[in-house]
């Protein structure tokens, strides 16, 4: 076994000797108890905004398209029920830039029950009485009496219609391109204005594209809704067997500790390897089809993402990703090998822990339903927030005016002034906004609603980490096992937790909460500067993500320490912290020899369950193999439930995985504090077992300890007991 033994620099004094200290303190009193108070008046804050969001907010804004008087298309129990769709007057306004400024069309848009399907102008309906009457389904109430000049002067009717077909519940012209690339629509590669011009159909192109700029977004979301409504069922059967399989691998880690490790090893580099095999047979499969030699930046974004597996340089990148990830685990199992040998023994006395807390398994579902409660009332706060604006309505017209872009009310409009001055205006519905208090600071509530998500998300995750801390130190700190632990260790853990140290928690939470707000500002300000950034501006942002990307990670290195001195002395945070800081600093390498690669061990765990999860859920999803081409679901993105499964299933191994993370680094901890503590004399012997005295001292720690000493490193027997006591 290898020396860890190594010089100390000095951190801080060494933990002294003390008789009566016998494991986490029961006697313990309230810590950052400010910050306890001030993180319960921000919850209560935070329930306000969510009563004042929800009595103010309207999410039918983001389901229901909306006509020029504001009106929802197709909601039901109004008048407009049976007109889902939403027809432009004049598609062709569409291309305007400000479409892009103020995402909306400066024409009128009325609410109709299906779309058109064929050529038609006013002047020729007019003269026609069938097909007047089909012509008056996409015009608005009052024409009788009215000639066509006066239907069109005073905007009650398009000039023209054009077939068109339902996107995303609006009427855009059925445009196709014929083999030569010619534009048409309905067939015809010209059409009629209305106004006696004979126009070309690639006209339509531009007003379509700036039409569609701001809902394609809404078009994708919609379809990836339809899909889960389609594959819900699959996809929660995929994460039951995520749960199984991380559940069995955990059971069989508990008794087979050492086989599992290298099971596990060996099926990750297989699983890579496969990738790799699949990814080859796929980049030579597209070899002689069409297209597949077209490059990713010539095929630039596309939203549906099924068009990149039919590009030969999409399989290229995959090959290469999972070769270099292949050959840096090779290499890290070929270097780390005698301390794999290490990390292997602690993650089997891990297991002995685990065996006298099996509660801990299931802690993490806890903590699941707590975060999913906390993203649930964030995302319906955001919701609610985004759509309690009111209906701004604003002057659109077609020649010059003193009042265009202003805002008016279309109540009045008619005998306005502006009406007056500008007599081809129109007063049409522009967005959603607000001129109120309220209003005024929503900005400010969207970004309360964002920091206060991060806090709450963090202090669950917090608690868990304590919880678990506080269990796995009643463990370890028991001479006699399981006589000297609590009856239930995780409730006993978690009510202290709750009880003593709930400002602790909201105050380390804190700190990360900070930082990662801070993130995502900058994250912010890099896309709103994107564009017309230089190249300093650029770098100093660069510099600055990097540099709170790091600083986050070690703040959480530095609660997860903190959290579990807290849960063994009860002291505050800031004073567990600078503890659990100056206790690993003098046990440096240590850490950097047992920690991180047992970590990593328990990564290739994660990664060989999601792999394991993500290839059956490829090949089922994708109708790739045929004996579920039948049973899969007919999707428009087949990435869309796979990609769900995948992060499903990590995210549901790395619960399990955490309870043991999260039991080797408090038992790390622990064993660096029992050293400082003992002598493993018969007076002050270890608490550790001789298993770990093993492990982490290595035999030749053994060798030249004392006679006593060297029987000592065993559990205490029956007179050590006596003698600790």
């Amino acid at each position: 076994m290898m020396e860890l033994e190594g010089e100390k620099p000095n951190y801080g004094e060494p933990r002294k000797y003390d008789p009566t200290f016998k494991g986490p303190i029961y006697n313990r009193g309230c810590t950052d108890i400010v910050c306890c108070i001030f993180f319960i008046i921000c919850i209560l804050g935070y329930v306000a905004v969510g009563i004042l969001a929800w009595s103010q907010g309207d999410p039918r804004k983001v389901i229901y398209p909306t006509d020029s008087r504001g009106q929802f298309c197709g909601q039901a129990g109004t008048p407009l029920e049976t007109k889902p769709l939403l027809f432009y007057f004049n598609i062709m306004k569409c291309a305007s830039p400000m479409v892009l400024l103020e995402f909306q069309c400066p024409t009128t848009q009325m609410c109709v029950e299906k779309c058109p399907d064929k050529f038609m102008t006013l002047l020729k309906a007019y003269a026609n009485k069938e097909d007047f009457k089909y012509y008056k389904n996409f015009c608005k109430e009052g024409l009788e009496g009215l000639t066509v000049t006066q239907i069109l002067s005073s905007g009650l009717c398009p000039a023209m219609l054009t077939p068109s077909k339902p996107f995303t519940r609006r009427c855009f012209p059925a445009l196709d391109q014929k083999k030569g690339g010619e534009i048409t629509v309905g067939n015809n590669s010209k059409f009629d204005d209305g106004e006696g011009n004979i126009r070309d159909a690639k006209d339509l192109v531009a007003g379509v594209k700036n039409a569609t700029v701001v809902i394609e977004a809404r078009q994708v979301v919609m379809k990836i809704f339809e899909d889960y409504t389609q594959s819900w069922y699959w996809i929660l059967i995929g994460l039951v067997i995520a749960m199984l399989i991380s559940l069995l691998f955990i059971v069989l880690l508990r008794f087979l500790a050492g086989i599992m490790v290298w099971v596990m090893i060996v099926m990750v580099i297989l699983v890579i390897g496969y990738g790799i095999f699949h990814c080859s047979m796929e980049y030579v499969s597209l070899k002689s089809e069409a297209g597949s030699n077209v490059t990713l930046k010539d095929l630039g974004f596309q939203t549906d993402f099924s068009v990149y597996l039919h590009i030969r340089q999409t399989w290229l990148a995959f090959i290469i990703i999972l070769a270099i990830v292949e050959v840096v685990i090779i290499l890290l199992l070929i270097f780390l090998r005698n301390r794999i040998l290490i990390a292997i023994a602690l993650i089997k006395e891990a297991s002995r822990a685990i065996g006298y807390v099996m509660s801990a398994l299931f802690y993490p579902l806890f903590t699941f339903a707590l975060l999913s409660i906390v993203i649930a009332y964030w995302a319906v706060t955001a919701v609610f927030l985004s759509t309690s604006n009111q209906p701004i309505y604003k002057v659109f017209n077609d020649t010059a005016c003193d009042h265009s872009r202003k805002i008016c009310e279309p109540a009045n409009f008619s005998t306005s002034s502006m009406k007056a001055e500008c007599p081809d205006s129109k007063c049409l519905f522009a967005f959603y906004g607000g001129e109120t208090v309220y209003h005024k600071y929503l900005i400010g509530l969207q970004f309360y609603n964002v920091f206060l998500f991060f806090w709450c998300a963090n202090f669950v995750t917090a608690l868990g980490q304590m919880t678990l801390a506080g269990a796995f130190a009643s463990y370890y700190w028991a001479l006699v096992k399981p006589d000297d632990m609590p009856a239930f260790p995780i409730f006993s853990s978690l009510g202290r937790s709750l009880r003593y140290h709930t400002g602790s928690l909201a105050f380390g939470s804190l700190i990360l909460s900070i930082i990662q707000i801070i993130r995502v500002l900058l994250e912010y300000i890099d896309h709103k500067l994107q564009g017309t950034q230089n190249k300093c501006t650029k770098f100093l942002l660069c510099c600055l993500k990097c540099c709170f990307w790091c600083l986050e990670k070690f703040i959480k290195f530095i609660n997860r320490n903190a959290y579990i001195m807290v849960a063994i002395y009860g002291k505050n945070f800031c004073t567990s912290a600078k503890d659990a800081f100056f206790l690993l600093m003098r046990n440096m390498i240590r850490v950097a020899v047992l920690d991180k690669v047992t970590d990593f061990l328990l990564f290739l765990g994660k990664l060989l369950i999601v792999g394991l999860v993500g290839i059956f859920a490829f090949f089922f999803f994708s109708g790739r193999v045929k004996a579920f081409e039948n049973t899969a679901p007919n999707l428009h993105y087949y990435w869309v439930p796979i990609l769900t499964v995948v992060v499903g299933s990590y995210l549901i191994a790395h619960g399990f995985f955490s309870v043991y993370a999260m039991c080797v680094d408090t038992l790390f901890l622990c064993f660096c504090e029992d050293l400082e503590r003992n002598d493993g004399s018969l007076a002050r012997p270890y608490y550790m077992s001789a298993s770990l005295h093993d492990i982490l001292l290595g035999n030749k720690a053994v060798e030249e300890t004392e006679e006593p000493t060297q029987s000592s490193t065993h559990q205490p027997d029956d007179q050590d007991v006596q003698l600790k006591q």
